[in-house]
């Protein structure tokens, strides 16, 4: 389904619809785990994007530096619109351990410069 589709069906929704579709939607969006994971001796164990080594960092820190989600998607095409989403929540859900993450990683790249 199209994002415009959605729109439109979206729209035709009653009031109590509505509520029950934000609802559901809510549910995922808080659950910032979901299709991302943490395991020890990966990455540092930084949380990343479940069966990849691409840490959650990395992408806030791409599009930090200025790229959309359809770069991203363009520069890493194994990965979903869905990746992306789990990405932004939980970095949303989890900013100090973000910040920290990147921290560490502008440290080791100025030690290594």
């Amino acid at each position: 389904m199209k994002l415009k589709e959605l729109e439109t069906q979206l729209f035709s929704l009653t009031p109590s619809e509505k509520a029950e579709a934000l609802q559901i939607l809510t549910q995922t969006l808080s659950n910032p785990s979901q299709g991302i994971t943490k395991t020890p001796g990966v990455m540092g164990g930084d949380a990343c994007i479940v069966g990849t080594r691409l840490p959650v960092w990395l992408f806030v820190s791409l599009r930090r530096q200025g790229a959309s989600d359809s770069e991203l998607l363009n520069f890493y095409p194994n990965l979903s619109a869905a990746d992306l989403v789990n990405v932004w929540a939980y970095a949303d859900a989890h900013p100090d351990e973000i910040e920290i993450a990147l921290r560490e990683q502008d440290e080791t790249m100025e030690y290594e410069a």
